[in-house]
């Protein structure tokens, strides 16, 4: 926002202020969805659609364009994570659970660490934009691939 849109560092405080509480919005609303799509329904079709929103970002045609798709993402980006935790917690043994939360927390927090170097050296390497595609390409195929892996099995509460 900041080099492609030309937009101040106040501008920006308050953008990514408001990307935050819209995020928490999206926590919020994540309960809600499960009870009335499934926890796995809610968890693809929320992250997916937040990262067409994700990939739309590198075309926007200016900065108040890029905003409504980041905070349309961010309405929907973490709606997977409380649905994903009890999605997990309810098709892993008892026994499974802390060594199945361990394992997801872990690699997401090993991909978030990882991520700034990676996404600074495709901006200055490749486009400004290209993150944008990249990630938001990478993570609808992960959502694909979760469906797919994923759609037949229920969990125990719900069978």
């Amino acid at each position: 926002l900041h080099e492609r849109y030309g937009l101040g560092l106040e501008a920006l405080g308050q953008i990514f202020l408001g990307a935050q509480l819209v995020t928490a919005a999206s926590l919020l609303l994540a309960a809600r969805a499960a009870r009335r799509f499934g926890l796995l329904n809610t968890m693809v079709v929320s992250h997916l659609v937040s990262n067409v929103f994700l990939v739309a970002i590198a075309a926007a045609p200016t900065a108040w364009v890029a905003v409504a798709l980041l905070y349309a993402r961010q309405l929907l980006s973490q709606m997977d994570v409380p649905t994903r935790q009890a999605y997990l917690m309810a098709v892993v043994e008892d026994h499974e659970r802390e060594a199945a939360a361990t394992t997801t927390t872990l690699w997401r927090t090993v991909a978030q660490a990882v991520s700034p170097s990676v996404t600074g050296w495709v901006m200055a390497s490749v486009a400004l934009a290209a993150p944008f595609v990249l990630g938001g390409g990478l993570k609808i195929v992960y959502d694909l691939m979760l469906w797919v892996t994923f759609k037949d099995v229920k969990p125990r509460e719900l069978t």
